[in-house]
């Protein structure tokens, strides 16, 4: 998977732009607030249809602008064009010059693999963060999980209404809600089974990669869920016993919406007890675990976003995760500092320098003979 070229027009701080790209390596730099950062959301949102900063789509409008355009090739077995284009009522995208009247059809044919600085939020933010980053990495392999996680959460609040209205009426009704909890559970149990195999999947590399970048081992991911190990009937005991709570606090107060997943090295939360740096090599091997799932799962590899990555890591700790790069995976890196990739000799990639969103440089380097 590549992107041979992108257009962009009034997105962020970029007029208008055309610019191709290197299928191995695309090493982007600049001073901050130039533009480096905007380029590679513009990739993740024409990928994903929505920003990987915590901003509305809005804010991708230049200001002054009504409407901003991205178009982009991809490149896989075959080359296909991809529009998303956003204004003040919402989006729209295309595949092919064709309109794709659900956005939910359009999501997943771009898979990507992000690297922000915000990603330290997984571990040091709450539950729901770390549920929501793993959504979206299995909703990019698995359409029929994201289906299964919208319906789950429109039973979800149909259920948390009813319990509501159990309260203010004094219903005590339970055969709608036994209905609903039936379903829920259904469908809980589906989502479940695909977040285990999924994060199991990342047990299988994620201590490998996290060694290699810090020569520590013993770096496991623990799936942490009141669905773990239970079957249907034992399921519906639960629920049966949560009754009189999620009718008191009229919400449920059990199911996959609270699942969590921790970080563990050597049996120690991360989060509580791991340095940033830690935390930080963490998510990086999390990441290049994500790119062996792809491949393994969708015969070849997505698209890597390594966003101001390097910014507080010493030269042996770049140096060790740049040698985790393949050539089969497109890969962009953003930087301040571009001599820390001067040693950069064992293949070839583009230099892009951008300043006050524009390109203002580009160069190609290959890779240098032994």
């Amino acid at each position: 998977m590549k992107v041979e070229f992108l257009q962009l027009y009034n997105f962020r701080n970029y007029d208008q732009l055309t610019i191709s790209f290197h299928p191995h390596l695309n090493l982007i730099y600049g001073k901050n607030g130039s533009g480096k950062t905007n380029l590679v959301e513009a990739i993740y949102v024409l990928g994903l249809t929505r920003s990987f900063r915590l901003v509305g789509d809005k804010t991708l409008i230049k200001d002054g602008a009504s409407m901003c355009k991205i178009m982009g090739r991809i490149v896989d077995k075959y080359s296909t064009d991809y529009q998303i284009l956003l204004n003040k009522e919402g989006k729209k995208v295309q595949i092919n010059h064709d309109k794709v009247a659900k956005i939910s059809d359009y999501i997943s044919k771009i898979p990507i693999v992000l690297f922000h600085p915000d990603d330290l939020r997984f571990i040091k933010d709450t539950p729901s963060t770390r549920r929501k980053n793993v959504n979206i990495s299995i909703s990019e392999l698995d359409l029929v999980y994201l289906r299964y996680l919208n319906d789950y959460n429109k039973l979800l609040k149909q259920r948390n209404s009813y319990l509501k209205q159990m309260i203010v009426n004094g219903n005590t009704s339970s055969n709608y809600l036994e209905i609903l909890t039936d379903k829920l559970i259904d469908y809980g149990m589906n989502i479940h089974l695909k977040r285990k195999e999924f994060l199991d999947l990342i047990n299988e590399y994620i201590g490998c990669f996290y060694q290699k970048i810090t020569g520590v081992s013993g770096l496991k991911l623990k799936y942490v869920s009141s669905y773990n190990d239970l079957s249907k009937d034992e399921l519906t005991d639960l629920y049966a016993k949560m009754l009189a709570k999620d009718i008191n606090f009229g919400k449920t107060n059990v199911g996959i919406h609270m699942d969590d997943l921790k970080f563990s090295l050597n049996d120690k939360d991360l989060k509580d007890y791991g340095s940033e740096g830690q935390q930080k090599n963490a998510i990086i091997a999390y990441k290049f675990s994500e790119l062996e799932i792809f491949k393994k799962m969708k015969g070849n590899y997505p698209i890597l976003i390594l966003d101001d990555l390097f910014s507080e890591l010493d030269l042996e700790k770049v140096q060790n995760i740049l040698k985790l790069l393949k050539e089969e995976v497109q890969t962009f890196i953003t930087t301040t500092d571009v001599t820390k990739f001067s040693f950069l000799t064992s293949f070839s990639y583009k230099q892009i320098h951008i300043q006050n969103g524009k390109v203002v440089e580009e160069s190609e380097h290959e890779r240098r003979k032994e």
